[in-house]
């Protein structure tokens, strides 16, 4: 019988495993079309979906005498909800004969989570964010701010520079193939806070001193925090799983190569050449298996002492600790954010240092992403100022400043579930989880990476 299938002719057919008989369908005019043949004695019965929503059920041999069973149904909708399931099944043995399955309309079981692919992660993603090697640091720190970002990467002419961590991370021309840039480096909010608060020289001036600082090329930044020592990239095919494993390891944020010529599918890269790019981050990965919650109901029902995701110890600065001095211990420790507890002992802490913040009270956090909210202009002026205080100010400039507010304290405790600490996550866009007790007292850490390294696990259970 010849058929019709979303206006290209062919036939396909189907073979019955009860009697093995072989039925041909397809699709006319919006209509189910069915030819069946029955075993018995060969005689032939029909079932057709008409226009008029009729439905023509197989006809039965009896004795050599086809018989017509047919009925209305109400819609054709009500005929499709009693075929649908049943079709899926029959979809899977057809013997496709001159017609392409692409053009049926078959209900299409959804892809698991554990078969996405990167691709699928920054799909939505905007193009990359970068500056030139030559940009000041005054022009990075505004282009953070106007973006919303917390790192950047630096890209300069090809052939001149040797990557961070040694990486070869090429832009090329899409038409030509031809290499255009070459991303040399990452930098970091931190990284420029770093250099704001470096040493001062005795006898200078501190405002002429500040603007030499912002006024020096981004590129002789690169490397002053552990994080920007390295550049990575991720193939667009790796696996979910093997991308989770690369950001559960330490590694927040990797380049994606949209038309990547690379065979690699696992790990990552640092020999890469595209002509376009995305910014994969981990805060990205953790709001996609949010949106995929219903599949990792087994894991996001857990609580956080039942998933060992409390890390410690933890180290924070004092409500007394100055911002430049806190600065620079999260440049020693490689830390973005830390706690801002409460001192033991004001008149004989070392507040210039980092201390043990367990057992102590929570009062708020202190992050190097909080001060990308910093007009250039008072950068100077927060400096001498304790954490404290300078949370107090931000505030203020974030009253004046459109679309801007300051982090909220975001607190856990060891009984909560994993499903409610990634809402908070993503809600409050912060990248951990103070987790404490019912006096408010610290008890330890939930990142993102360890969230990464749990769910992971789940899913390869």
């Amino acid at each position: 019988m010849e058929v019709t299938v979303d206006g290209i002719g062919g036939q396909f057919q189907k073979e019955d495993e009860g009697t093995g008989a072989m039925q041909r369908w397809g699709r006319r005019g919006g209509a189910e079309v069915v030819d069946g043949f029955t075993a018995g004695n060969g005689e032939e019965g029909r079932c057709r979906q008409g226009r008029n929503l009729h439905v023509s059920r197989l006809g039965r041999v009896d004795g050599g005498r086809e018989v017509d069973d047919d009925s209305k149904v109400e819609s054709s909708k009500l005929w499709w909800r009693g075929r649908q399931k049943q079709w899926i099944e029959d979809f899977k043995s057809w013997k496709v004969m001159g017609v392409k399955t692409d053009n049926i309309r078959t209900p299409v079981e959804p892809q698991r989570l554990r078969d996405k692919k990167v691709r699928d992660l920054v799909a939505d993603n905007r193009r990359l964010v970068q500056v030139p090697y030559t940009a000041t640091i005054a022009h990075t720190l505004n282009t953070l701010v106007a973006n919303q970002v917390v790192a950047v990467p630096v890209a300069a002419p090809p052939g001149h520079w040797i990557g961070a961590g040694g990486s070869m991370i090429l832009e090329s021309d899409k038409h030509t193939g031809l290499a255009r840039k070459h991303y040399i480096g990452m930098v970091t909010m931190l990284d420029i806070l770093s250099h704001i608060a470096g040493d001062e020289p005795e006898g200078r001036d501190e405002d002429s001193n500040m603007e030499q600082r912002m006024s020096v090329p981004v590129s002789s930044v690169i490397g002053h925090c552990l994080e920007s020592l390295s550049l990575w990239t991720l193939n667009p095919n790796t696996s979910i799983l093997d991308c989770m494993e690369v950001l559960s390891k330490g590694i927040h944020r990797a380049l994606v190569p949209l038309d990547s010529k690379t065979e690699s599918l696992a790990g990552v890269e640092l020999v890469e050449t595209a002509s376009t790019y995305r910014m994969l981050t981990q805060m990205d990965l953790i709001k996609f298996l949010k949106g995929h919650e219903a599949e990792l109901k087994h894991v996001f029902n857990r609580t956080v002492n039942e998933l060992s995701l409390l890390v410690e110890p933890i180290f924070g600065v004092t409500s007394h600790t100055k911002v430049i001095d806190a600065i620079k211990s999260m440049r020693a420790g490689s830390l973005i954010a830390v706690p801002i507890v409460e001192s033991t002992n004001p008149d004989t802490e070392d507040h210039s240092q980092l201390v043990n913040g367990k057992g102590r009270k929570v009062i708020g956090t202190f992050s190097a992403t909080d001060l990308r909210g910093c007009p250039v202009s008072q950068l100077q002026s927060f400096l001498p100022e304790t954490v404290l205080e300078y949370s107090r100010s931000l505030l203020s400039v974030s009253a004046h400043m459109a679309g801007s507010s300051p982090r909220e304290l975001v607190t856990c405790y060891g009984e909560s579930r994993l499903g409610e600490v990634v809402s908070n996550l993503v809600a409050n866009h912060v990248h951990r989880v103070w987790v404490v007790n019912d006096n408010g007292l610290l008890e330890g850490l939930v990142s993102l990476t360890d969230i990464i390294r749990v769910i992971r696990s789940s899913l390869l259970e």
